[in-house]
This record gives C-alpha cells, structure tokens and sequence, in this order.
C-alpha cells in the first residue's frame, strides 16, 4: 500500500517535531554494493575485532531481515554540534567525545518511535532500529538524502556537519516519493586525514579501527604500546576529524552566530580520571552509564583512565599518584601493566606499591 504524499510528510513531521534535526526516505531495498564494501574492509582487516555491523553484513545491509515486506526507510539524525565548555579543573582531566556527552540517541529514539507511531496509525508496520547495529545507519542517511560520505567515513550533513546521531524506522508502507543520494561535496578537501592522530584515514575513504583511537579505547585487551601516547586525554571517543572539517566548523560558527549553540552545557565533557580510577567497580559501572563497555568490564574503564593519567604528565599531583599506585598491583592483568606504565611514564618507583597498599589499608597517609 502507497502512502500519500501527505501522509508522508506528516511522518516526517512527527519526527521533527519530536526531536530530530532532520529526516528522510529511502526504499528499503537491499544494498548490495554496501555489503560488499563491508565484507571487504573485514577480510582486509579493517574492522579489526569489532562486531557492530561487520557481524553479519547480509542483515546489516538489508532492512527486510528487520521487517518481512520492508519497502520505505524514514531516517532520522540528531545533531549534537559541540557546546562551549569551561577549561577542566581536575589535575588529569579525561576527554569524553561530543557525541557520548549527552544521551542524544535518546532524542534520535524519541524522533524515530514518533515517526513510526504515526504509521501504525495509519496501519503500518515498523520497527525502529538506532544503535543496535541493525543496519549500517550511515548508509541508510545517505541514501535518504540527509548528507553525502566524508573522507573519514562520517556521514556529512550541509546543516548538521558529521555531528549526528542517526537512525531509522523500517515499514512496509511504500511512498511515492524517496530522496536522491547526496553528491560528495568534499572536493580536494583532505583535512580530516592529516588531522587523525595515528593515520587511520585511507584515501579510499576507509577507516582502519587498528589504528582508530575512537575504537581503540573501546575494544578489550592492553592498548597497543606504540598507540597509547596518541590517546592523550581521551577516555572514550575521538573528533579530531570532525574538528578538522570544514564543513563542521562552519556548522559551529553558524550555531554560535544564531546563538544556537550551547554554552556552558555538555557536563560530560570531562571526568576526572583519578576521582573516577579511586571507585569502587559497581559505581565506576553506574558512572560509566550508557557508554559502551564489551561485557560491562570495568577494567576495561579502568585501563582507559589510567592511560589519561600517564599521558598526563601530572606527577605532581598526590590524586594522580594514588590513583595509579593503588592499581599497580590489580587483578586484572591489563589493569595493572597499565598501571604500571603510566607509573613509568610519570617518573614514579612502583617497586613499593604493597607498601603504599599497607599505608592505604592503616589510613597513615589520608587516602580513603
């Protein structure tokens, strides 16, 4: 059954209205070339050990494994352009990426179920699918008209920039009328590639999670040695291609000029990494919250921050020290190598770290 044009705008209406900084259509048809980009990048490597939709390319490239009769796609992004931020305080501040800053997907859904809620009004099916891996959402956003491929892999919007989060609600309604694809619009532009710390950026527009600093403080196992001083600050998330952009930076002054962009906001911006390292595990889990944590290991978190510590080149600070020296010794093995190095990194001795445990346990030296 064909929805009417009206209707169809009223879908994407509702999903405006409920949040979404923009929105599109596009058949649901399977993306046999996706899937074939996709397979190659995992049979080259690329995709490291990550799962995500390199899982399983023939459902993450065909809606209709999500829906029997699949025929429209209504996508939806939400912008998360960055806010203007204090300078940290803390000693060995930890940088979190825009877009973990805030649950924006939690808006992306709101946008998403509003669009599906009308169509089960009108007697359609449709499934929602946002961050769970069910389809490739970029390839979905660009087919729907809403940005065309950057560089570095991102979707990029001429009003949002690659600062979204995207989405979409798969249903058998069909529609009249579905948006071309964007043309690429990054010309001679090579920006984003110098500006990646490791060189993870391929001339092909591919990106290589072995090397890719937004993976690689998310996947399990000791960071690699030769890639953790490239980390720097970074506890979760990485956006040095997105600010090198142009077109994102020009999304920014435009915010900033319209006074649309958020000043002050974005408390998540940075933590604290030895406040955080000197939790307990449950309330570093419930303050790692929704970021995503393989299996829900706090080690994990743990090596992240004590990465950020050694980076950090605050030696001088008693709550850097302790942070570190009291997980020289942990149980998990990548924990304490990491710990360890960071303690190198520093100048610290961790020759006497059951010491330091001892005076911890006697409470001799203030540490809680």
């Amino acid at each position: 059954m064909t929805l009417a044009e009206e209707a169809r705008r009223s879908v994407l209406d509702a999903g405006l209205a409920a949040g979404l900084s923009a929105a599109g259509t596009c058949t649901a048809r399977a993306w046999d070339g996706t899937r074939a980009v996709v397979e190659a990048r995992r049979r080259g490597g690329l995709a490291d050990t990550m799962a995500f939709t390199y899982r399983n390319p023939v459902r993450s490239t065909d809606p209709s494994r999500l829906l029997r009769g699949a025929a429209t796609l209504f996508v939806g992004a939400t912008g998360y352009a960055p806010a203007s931020v204090p300078a940290p305080e803390a000693p060995a501040s930890a940088r979190v990426g825009w877009y973990a800053t805030d649950d924006f997907y939690a808006q992306l859904r709101a946008g998403l179920d509003a669009m599906a809620g009308v169509l089960r009004r009108l007697g359609f099916r449709a499934v929602v699918v946002a961050d769970d891996n069910g389809l490739v959402d970029r390839e979905a956003a660009w087919r729907a008209g809403l940005g065309w491929y950057g560089r570095n892999s991102l979707l990029l919007s001429p009003k949002l920039g690659s600062w979204t989060v995207l989405g979409s609600v798969v249903t058998d309604a069909s529609v009249a009328h579905v948006a071309q694809p964007m043309a690429d619009r990054c010309g001679a532009c090579t920006a984003c590639g110098p500006a990646c710390p490791t060189g993870a950026i391929g001339a092909d527009r591919s990106v290589d999670a072995r090397r890719c600093l937004a993976w690689i403080v998310q996947r399990p196992g000791p960071i690699p040695l030769d890639l953790r001083s490239a980390v720097g600050d970074r506890v979760y998330g990485c956006d040095e291609c997105q600010e090198a952009c142009p077109p994102n930076q020009a999304v920014v002054v435009r915010l900033s000029r319209s006074g649309g962009l958020a000043v002050g906001a974005a408390p998540g911006r940075w933590i604290d990494a030895a406040a955080w390292l000197l939790l307990g595990d449950d309330d570093l889990a419930e303050a790692w919250g929704r970021w995503y944590l393989p299996a829900r290991d706090v080690g994990i978190a743990r090596r992240n921050l004590l990465v950020v510590l050694g980076n950090s080149g605050a030696a001088s600070s008693t709550a850097v020290v302790r942070a570190v020296r009291a997980h020289v010794d942990h149980p998990d093995p990548v924990v304490a190598e990491q710990a360890r190095w960071s303690a190198e990194r520093l100048g610290m001795a961790v020759a006497d770290a059951d010491a330091w445990h001892e005076h911890r346990r006697s409470g001799e030296d203030g540490a809680p």
